[in-house]
């Protein structure tokens, strides 16, 4: 049973739902495993094609790490009292930070991004609210984003004196420069709109609130009809031509057309076409 987390699927999709929302949806240690092992279990669960992730309510969508739990080096000596009897050293547990020296280190982004966990079905987010730091660990490894007009995204870090670095990171191939640095710097003084980020490539779409969920939900249904291996194939072709120089990356694509290109699968588009069956389409 997930604690944090709602989980629904139906014709291909699933909906993932970060729920806490008396916190904003912030996500406390429970909610990364439960992520992780979720994208990873939808690595190997067939019936699921495209995922879309949001948050519940209205007001956020996450807004980071919950810091109730201690962060900082007081919270990592707290972690570390007791004897070496005293650990289970079979425990998978969720850390937070450097271990006894700088050079280990446990991020939050390994548990909570899709991609992290190896997990190459579609993932659409639909941002409901505030997306603030944390969340672009996300947010930076989904495919596409549509937002509702109330979205709001900003980057408290700096106003609380904390680097930042994963999560802006994350959002580097996401927006322009300056928009990018601009956010960070600004910390919570400034929050970029959902309208703003459409204009920068940020989000694909706005819309109104209640229409969020009918239209994340019709691409992911639409995207669901496609062969999977294909699909991903051309995510793996997309996320390297993302992440390498463009030659590296020209020369993979033989091995993303090879393996994603099922012989079944291509017949049967070719009869589809050949019959003359043509797709109802909407204009964005």
């Amino acid at each position: 049973r997930l604690e944090t987390l709602d989980y629904e699927e139906a014709d291909g999709v699933a909906w993932v739902t970060l729920n806490r929302p008396e916190v904003m949806n912030a996500f406390d240690t429970t909610m990364q495993r439960e992520l992780r092992d979720l994208w990873r279990w939808l690595r190997r669960h067939d019936e699921v094609r495209v995922v879309v992730l949001t948050g519940a309510g209205e007001k956020s969508f996450c807004t980071g790490i919950d810091r109730t739990e201690g962060i900082g080096p007081g919270a990592r000596r707290r972690r570390s009292e007791g004897s070496a009897g005293d650990e289970d050293f079979g425990a998978d547990e969720i850390r937070i930070g450097s271990g006894t020296t700088p050079f280990m280190f446990d991020d939050p982004g390994s548990n909570l991004g899709p991609k992290s966990n190896d997990l190459w079905k579609p993932v659409i987010a639909a941002v409901n609210g505030m997306a603030a730091g944390g969340a672009f660990y996300m947010l930076g490894e989904v495919d596409f984003i549509i937002a509702a007009e109330h979205a709001t995204f900003f980057d408290p870090h700096l106003t609380f004196n904390m680097a930042a670095s994963f999560e802006p990171l994350q959002m580097s191939g996401r927006m322009p420069f300056g928009d990018l640095v601009r956010l960070t710097l600004l910390g919570s003084a400034e929050r970029m709109s959902a309208q703003r980020a459409l204009e920068i490539g940020l989000v694909t779409e706005v819309v109104p609130a209640g229409e969020l969920r009918e239209r994340a939900g019709w691409a992911a249904g639409e995207i669901a009809k496609a062969h999977p291996v294909a699909v991903q194939g051309t995510l793996r072709a997309l996320w390297a031509g993302r992440e390498l120089s463009r030659s590296q990356a020209l020369g993979l694509g033989w091995a993303f057309v090879g393996l994603g290109n099922d012989p079944e699968a291509l017949d049967e588009g070719q009869r589809r076409f050949a019959s003359g069956e043509r797709v109802e389409w909407r204009l964005r």
